[in-house]
């Protein structure tokens, strides 16, 4: 399997694991506050997988440090996207981060590449 495919299954992964935090986080926090909490937790797996299987590049203090940012771009992307998604839209809240992820997909590849191929 390529690192663009291993890249989509642990995408695929992180997607699943960061829509339940959201969904259970949503009634008490907002739409916005769980998916910043769902997005935080996201970050931490995707670190580790995307360093360890997608690039298959030692996991670094320096990395994992650094690996933020690529979602503090996405991040700022998303968070306006889904404003128009649910607010302009009226996308239903509970379903509007999903077509997010695949939007967003191709600027996260790339940047987690860049990032991670300087930070090892």
């Amino acid at each position: 399997m390529n690192a663009q495919a291993r890249f989509v299954a642990g995408g695929a992964a992180n997607t699943a694991f960061s829509y339940g935090v959201y969904f259970a986080l949503r009634p008490a926090l907002g739409y916005q506050g769980a998916w910043l909490a769902a997005y935080a937790a996201g970050i931490g797996f995707a670190y580790w997988f995307n360093a360890r299987y997608v690039f298959r590049v030692a996991l670094s203090w320096r990395g994992l440090l650094a690996y933020p940012l690529v979602y503090l771009a996405q991040y700022a992307c998303s968070a306006l996207l889904l404003h128009v998604l649910v607010e302009e839209w009226g996308t239903a809240s509970a379903w509007a981060p999903l077509p997010m992820a695949l939007l967003m997909l191709p600027l996260t590849y790339c940047l987690s590449r860049l990032l991670l191929a300087r930070a090892s």
